[in-house]
């Protein structure tokens, strides 16, 4: 979709949007999902990591 919207002179700059994107996506837009419950992906995976290791490494 972002192709449609703008045009992208170097894949540099591509690159740098697409990060950018990634980075707003997992750590700062929360989730209504099954597993996320609101939070952001990130927070789900660190809140599962911590459980994993409170259940299984003691």
């Amino acid at each position: 979709m972002t192709f449609r919207k703008k045009v992208y002179e170097t894949i540099d700059q591509l690159q740098n949007h697409l990060d950018e994107w990634l980075d707003y996506y997992n750590n700062r837009r929360t989730h209504q999902g099954k597993m996320c419950c609101g939070r952001t992906p990130m927070g789900s995976m660190m809140d599962g990591k911590q459980i994993w290791q409170e259940k299984f490494v003691g």
